[in-house]
């Protein structure tokens, strides 16, 4: 990746690994912007929602992809998945959301977080498609931390969210959202935490 000329580098990550405060660290050192939330209002925007109906996507917990999920753990319990009945008001979104993206890094240098990035800027000549990954007795003390809960209740979480992460990867994208071959560069960051994860990723990019 060359940083003088417009770039965009992609941030995945297995939930409790702190790859978000990574990518907002990195955008800040870079100067760069940060897509995360934003993209919720420029997807929001192509579909004529009014602002207050942004605010509600933006506050809704468990987000739309989480609804998406119990959708399909639903459907799959039922019935085998053929691959044939999407839903289509979420490829709709997903299509809406990676036009947005492109049209932001088409304007300007960019860290995005999540989002399939990596699939959506697998072809681009200058993007550094990053994975941020730990073993589960790391990500189970930083949830416990982060949210007050015990390690019990962080391990359920981890499962839930990288299940849906994994399922949101693969129906969208015919990818396995874990695969080392979608990455330029995979980081193990238990022995690092954020800020030395983010020292070692601008190393590399220097």
């Amino acid at each position: 990746m060359n940083k003088e000329e417009k770039f965009v580098i992609t941030i995945s990550r297995q939930f409790g690994t702190g790859g978000h405060e990574i990518g907002a660290e990195l955008a800040r050192r870079l100067g760069v912007k940060l897509l995360d939330k934003q993209i919720l209002n420029e997807v929001a925007r192509k579909f004529c929602a009014v602002e207050e109906a942004v605010e509600k996507i933006e506050a809704r917990n468990p987000l739309w992809r989480d609804d998406f999920t119990n959708f399909y753990r639903q459907y799959m319990a039922g019935a085998e998945y053929n691959g044939q009945e999407l839903d289509q008001t979420s490829h709709q979104l997903f299509d809406a959301q990676a036009d947005a993206i492109r049209r932001i890094a088409n304007q300007e240098s960019c860290v995005i977080i999540g989002r399939c990035g990596f699939h959506i800027f697998r072809d681009h000549p200058n993007a550094l498609k990053i994975f941020i990954h730990a073993d589960d007795s790391c990500r189970k003390r930083r949830i416990a931390q982060k949210y007050d809960i015990s390690e019990a209740d962080a391990a359920a979480m981890i499962v839930d969210n990288d299940y849906s992460r994994e399922l949101y990867t693969k129906t969208f994208t015919g990818s396995e959202w874990q695969d080392a071959r979608n990455y330029d560069l995979s980081i193990n960051v238990r022995k690092f935490g954020v800020n030395g994860a983010v020292d070692f990723l601008m190393q590399c990019i220097e």
